[in-house]
């Protein structure tokens, strides 16, 4: 069985299955049926199938052209029945993993996909669990719901974690060129998850299990969320020592070696930063554990939206204006600059401050038409916003206005040209002069 499915993944005869077809899961099913394999993605959203299956993509990692090609030749379905699993060899798992209203992981997700392959389970397949979880998830979560159909994981079917790597909105770093890291239960499990992914990729690093490779996922992501902390925190004292905190990354990193630059900003957003850590610190308390470096690093970061909002304060009493009744704009709420993605957005906590303290927020971003902020502890009612147009009358009838994303297609000067109050906290405005003291960027003496 184990030769016969590795003739299968080398001659492209065996069929993938990938559960969960959003960020992650729809790059890995165009890029595996790019690479000959025959793929059927399942998800339980029936738009997204509808979509696939028109040949339109929905992600803009993923040009509607490929999906259209790979559609056509049948290299690529979709569907929302999970007996289709069946018929494949390989299924990937790629659902989302938040963490709940305590901080905890929720993994609601990645159980409801284990437990609807359990009916369709069947002997050989390879099971590949790619959602960024705590390390343990593969073989005290996963593997004994699969092995609820009475089949044996390294006996009966192959099981491993390969975290994902996707960087929404990224060019030069895709599914198909990034590094994967890979640990299976078994030997054999490894392996066959190796010859799977180095179709896709030519670099797969083998670790000595699951929990080796989730755990490296998360000190990627911890590794980021702990140096974005400490610029964050460098960046508040900068304002009180009247020092410009741009300027200061800028000097260090002309050193060639022993530094790498981190930017300070007005929170972390996404799908990775502002989640991972709390994944490690809850499972850490298992092992009588308290990951306080960890946990104090996602409290800074945690609290730049108010610092933001602080800002957005000061700014306006300089000019006799109060933030209860001001009229606020807030430029780009996705997480990162040019892409659609807005899970997590720190601009979400941002909007959510302003309305609790009784501005009137509206907000410009050409890639998200709608956003929803609310249902938290800051603001329990929920709110639906939807994106305006950003006109000179817009800006100038604003109290204020906010860059929390910058977005290339936006033009900053104009923005500050018409606007009475400009907060910066990206440094979008550095090479703009600010002969009216208009502007207050964050990190730096207002």
């Amino acid at each position: 069985m184990y030769e016969q499915f590795l003739t299968q993944i080398m001659n492209k005869s065996c069929k993938i299955g990938v559960i969960g077809l959003g960020y992650v899961g729809l790059p890995l099913a165009t890029g595996l049926a790019k690479c000959g394999f025959g793929v059927i993605g399942v998800d339980n959203s029936s738009s997204k199938v509808e979509q696939l299956n028109q040949g339109i993509s929905y992600i803009p990692d993923v040009p509607t052209a490929e999906v259209t090609e790979l559609v056509q030749t049948n290299q690529l379905t979709a569907t929302s029945d999970y007996a289709a699993l069946k018929n494949v060899s390989v299924i990937f798992i790629c659902v989302p993993t938040p963490f709940d209203s305590m901080k905890a992981p929720d993994l609601a997700f990645v159980r409801l996909a284990a437990m609807s392959i359990v009916p369709y389970l069947q002997k050989g397949q390879l099971i590949i669990l790619q959602s960024t979880t705590y390390p343990g998830t593969t073989e005290e979560v996963v593997q004994p719901i699969l092995e609820q159909s009475g089949l044996i994981a390294g006996q009966d079917f192959y099981l491993a974690f390969s975290p994902e790597r996707i960087d929404p909105g990224r060019t030069d770093f895709t599914v198909k060129n990034t590094p994967k890291v890979v640990g299976g239960i078994t030997p054999e499990s490894t392996h066959l998850a190796v010859k799977v992914l180095a179709e896709l990729t030519p670099n797969v690093h083998v670790v000595s299990s699951p929990r080796a490779a989730e755990m490296t996922k998360l000190l990627e992501n911890i590794f980021r969320s702990v140096n974005i902390a400490l610029v964050n925190e460098l960046a508040v004292l900068a304002e009180r020592m009247n020092i410009d905190i741009w300027e200061v990354i800028d000097a260090a990193k002309t050193k060639p070696f022993g530094f790498m630059p981190f930017y300070p900003g007005p929170g972390v957003g996404g799908h990775c930063i502002p989640v991972d850590p709390y994944y490690l610190s809850w499972k850490a308390r298992e092992y009588d554990f308290y990951t306080r470096f960890i946990e104090l690093a996602a409290e800074i970061n945690g609290d730049m939206p108010y610092h933001t909002v602080q800002l957005v304060s000061h700014a306006l009493n300089k000019f006799s204006k109060s933030l209860m009744g001001a009229n606020i704009i807030v430029l780009g709420v996705s997480f990162k600059p040019n892409i659609d993605d807005a899970r997590n957005s720190p601009a979400e906590r941002v909007i959510e401050l302003l309305l609790r303290d009784g501005a009137h927020v509206s907000y410009h971003d050409p890639y998200v038409p709608t956003f929803h902020v609310g249902g938290s502890i800051v603001l329990k009612e929920s709110i639906r916003l939807e994106n305006i147009e950003l006109t000179s009358e817009a800006l100038t009838a604003a109290d204020a206005v906010i860059i929390v994303t910058g977005h290339r297609n936006v033009d900053y000067q104009w923005v500050v040209d018409h606007s009475a109050v400009v907060v910066d906290t990206i440094n979008a405005t550095k090479l703009i002069p600010n002969n009216h003291n208009k502007i207050v960027r964050l990190g730096t003496p207002n």
